[in-house]
């Protein structure tokens, strides 16, 4: 198994590697190196090709009169994952083999190369966020991918994007406290703002490759994506 995360040496970028993704270096996406909880690789925002084609805006939920949930709700739901892990492979979990089986899947495969089968032993952070949006009915303003950074700028393109802790919104991590979005290391919710320059988060592939409640410094955050919760 790849050691990774955050005592342990950088885990392989298993997303990027086996769907054979190569980012070009521009101006508007540069290619950063393999970290601790790195994220698979996006071929399109590295072209500025929007996601609006497949992610619906914040708040519109296209096709589904289910009412938007709260955000306690997505919390709850994020928290009940808590303990679930990887395999010794670095993959197994329900999150990747939702992710490899969704619409979704199709559509970054061909944006990025390569077989959905990779999505199952791929890193999983964001997977897991999508899941949780998907499971709650919040998928439409959670967002869902397999990469943190087309996440992030998905939020900051449809202007949900922003500087403060608020309970249940996605958090984007850079280890190296950057604050460029192209740095983004790692995605969770938050739990809540600790008012001591630190915020509690629930979050998957963490720790030995589990979901797990934790405590960020403030500093490595790049940036907070609010869904458009009911409450």
């Amino acid at each position: 198994m790849a050691k990774h995360r955050l005592t342990r040496a950088p885990k392989i970028n298993l997303t990027r590697a086996a769907l054979g993704v190569t980012i070009a270096a521009t101006a508007a996406f540069a290619t950063h190196p393999a970290q601790a909880e790195t994220h698979a690789a996006s071929t399109a925002a590295a072209a500025g090709v929007p996601e609006t084609v497949v992610q619906a805006e914040p708040g519109k939920k296209a096709g589904s009169d289910r009412p938007k949930p709260t955000a306690a709700q997505v919390l709850s739901l994020a928290k009940k994952q808590i303990g679930t892990r990887e395999d010794s492979s670095g993959g197994g979990t329900k999150f990747q083999k939702w992710y490899m089986s969704s619409p979704r899947a199709a559509e970054t495969v061909k944006r990025d190369g390569g077989n959905r089968q990779a999505y199952l032993n791929a890193a999983w952070c964001a997977m897991f966020v999508s899941w949780v949006g998907e499971e709650t009915g919040a998928r439409t303003t959670v967002g869902w991918d397999a990469y943190t950074v087309t996440h992030a700028k998905w939020f900051k393109n449809n202007k949900r994007w922003g500087a403060g802790a608020k309970p249940g919104a996605v958090v984007f991590f850079s280890w190296s406290g950057s604050k460029s979005l192209d740095s983004i290391n790692h995605v969770g919710f938050v739990i809540k703002d600790n008012g001591n320059g630190t915020i509690t988060t629930v979050e998957g592939n963490t720790g030995n490759g589990k979901v797990e409640e934790r405590i960020r410094p403030a500093a490595q955050v790049v940036g907070y994506g609010y869904p458009d919760y009911s409450a």
